[in-house]
């Protein structure tokens, strides 16, 4: 499986990757600390090469997870369907959980920091 992480902070970066490695090390994974980064490997590659699983964090700057979504849903309709986006957040504001659950490109939300019980629904939605 082939795994983006979108995360501004280093160290939520490489837990979310050191416990998804624990539940599938075989896991392809990516690490981004900017959207830009991340919007820039998806339209430079091709579609087929998208990653299977998304997951995002809202609060970052310059492009912020809502303002990726945005640049995301003009992509290609291949690597749309290819990506199951989740929303990985430590917000607690009840308007961003309620918009990320209305959102049409997001399969859901997970609370920081990812526990194992979110792996195992991630691996088996994917």
């Amino acid at each position: 499986m082939k795994i983006f992480i979108i995360d501004d902070e280093e160290v939520s970066l490489f837990l979310s990757q050191r416990m998804l490695l624990i539940q599938e090390e075989d896991a392809e994974i990516s690490l981004f600390l900017s959207a830009e980064k991340a919007l820039k490997v998806l339209r430079e590659g091709k579609p087929e090469d998208s990653p299977d699983v998304i997951l995002l964090d809202i609060n970052m700057p310059v492009i912020d997870g809502w303002k990726f979504l945005e640049h995301f849903t003009s992509m290609e309709e291949l690597i749309q369907r290819k990506c199951s986006i989740y929303v990985l957040t430590s917000s607690l504001d009840a308007s961003d959980e309620e918009a990320v659950k209305n959102h049409p490109s997001v399969t859901s939300i997970i609370h920081k920091p990812l526990k194992i019980e979110d792996i195992k629904l991630l691996f088996s939605h994917s």
